[in-house]
């Protein structure tokens, strides 16, 4: 039995023991060649590519030249 979150027993005693969430297991495998882990790399590579295009158009120069100039 249940009351605004609390925990009751079946004497009315509350239950001072915290909730514990429902448990699941994720099936998709996270590691490899996995759809997963293709779309990650690519959207990585593309916020790697729009980063570059950025630094090229604030610095006014590309990348080899800014590079080689520190």
């Amino acid at each position: 039995m249940s009351n605004r979150g609390l925990m009751l027993d079946d004497q009315g005693k509350m239950n001072n023991f915290a909730i514990e969430p429902t448990v699941y297991i994720d099936d998709e495998p996270r590691t490899g060649f996995t759809p997963y882990a293709e779309r990650l790399n690519g959207r990585l590579a593309m916020i790697g590519f729009v980063s570059l295009l950025a630094l090229e158009v604030s610095t006014k120069h590309g990348l080899i030249s800014w590079l080689t100039h520190l």
